[in-house]
């Protein structure tokens, strides 16, 4: 079955998946090189300030967005 051939709620749940799955990798991975260097955690902190949703309708919500991040950099500083 294609992408396509999906019934809604089956794009919702493999969308939902996919993100699951690149989240766990990700997470993974930033955790590997922040134990290797530490400093990289600082920088991604900066960053934040240039994170903005793509969305182009009323729920747009950077800041949202920047809260997600933060959430997800709290959680590597407290494995490192």
């Amino acid at each position: 079955m294609t992408q396509h051939e999906l019934s809604p709620i089956d794009r919702i749940a493999d969308a939902r998946r996919r993100e699951m799955a690149i989240e766990h990798l990700l997470f993974g991975t930033l955790r590997f090189l922040a134990q290797r260097h530490p400093e990289l955690l600082d920088k991604l902190e900066v960053s934040l300030a240039h994170l903005w949703d793509k969305a182009d309708d009323v729920p747009r919500d950077d800041e949202a967005v920047r809260d997600v991040a933060r959430v997800f950099l709290k959680s590597l500083r407290a494995d490192a």
